[in-house]
């Protein structure tokens, strides 16, 4: 194989590490700001702090008396179950509409692909009416049910590509061993559909954390709320409090880096075998 000239590789690795500094950048003036004593903005281009404390993290954790770790908990609850009630429904619901044929199959996938098109603001007034009605307001339950049917048609359309692509000489052989349809479903399919359901789960796991707008709308407890709410909490009409707002999105960024670094093994063959067939 012909090897790449000397200069080709420098400038390859020089317009690398350029992007790699372009990218970094926010990210690094991020972190000044979460370390910097003062809630001020800093004008300077070093995205480095000249100071280091902790103060801003400090005051988070221990600010009206620990309310900040209840948030969190609230957070992660809802994360969790939103995660759960996606993966369940939408390994059962892709398996049925990859394996089965029955009316109203092909209809109801476009109607799962249609719910795509809007944005979840837009259901937020008949979502609100709902959870008003049946006393779910302002609780986590009602927001982990509004989160799990908004990633449900996504994880479904996911999983059910990724179903797709898996022999069904497989079923057929487990089925001439005796085995029922749920043992196969569950111990044949899943075990094989592992990075797919990783992803899926991943998606609903990021879309709980990070949603804001409807949290904000069904929610008016400080203890019931979720870290993107609170850290709206800190931008004021006429102020903005920098530096615990800085050192809040660097928590609320940890568990979602966290888990990529975790499972990143598993989200390139999910994400291309699910793309694959639909």
């Amino acid at each position: 194989m012909r090897q790449p000239k000397p200069t080709t590789v420098f400038a390859a690795n020089a317009f690398l590490i350029v992007m790699c500094a372009i990218t970094l950048y926010p990210v690094l003036w991020v972190v000044k700001m979460a370390l910097s004593p003062g809630q001020s903005f800093s004008m300077s281009g070093n995205p480095f702090p000249t100071e280091v404390t902790f103060d801003n993290f400090i005051h988070l954790f221990t600010m009206d008396d620990g309310l900040f770790w209840r948030q969190l908990f609230n957070s992660v609850v809802v994360s969790l179950a939103t995660t759960v009630v996606g993966v369940v429904l939408a390994c059962t619901a892709a398996y049925a509409f990859s394996r089965f044929r029955f009316p109203g199959r092909k209809l109801g996938l476009a109607s799962l692909l249609i719910t795509q098109m809007f944005p979840g603001v837009v259901m937020a007034i008949p979502l609100y009416i709902l959870l008003d009605e049946t006393g779910l307001l302002n609780s986590l339950t009602g927001l982990v049910l509004v989160y799990s049917t908004s990633s449900v048609p996504f994880c479904v359309w996911m999983l059910k590509g990724y179903f797709d692509t898996i022999p069904k000489d497989l079923e057929e052989a487990a089925i001439m061993d005796g085995a029922s349809q749920w043992v196969i479903f569950t111990k044949v399919i899943l075990p094989l559909a592992k990075p797919a359901i990783v992803v899926t789960a991943l998606f609903s796991f990021m879309t709980a954390w990070n949603e804001f707008i409807l949290a904000a709308t069904f929610l008016s407890d400080s203890s019931a709320f979720t870290l993107p709410v609170v850290l709206q909490s800190f931008v004021g009409d006429y102020s903005t409090q920098w530096g615990y707002f800085a050192a809040g999105a660097i928590i609320v960024s940890i568990p979602v880096m966290a888990l990529f670094f975790k499972l990143q093994k598993f989200l390139v063959g999910g994400l291309t075998a699910g793309a694959v067939k639909g």
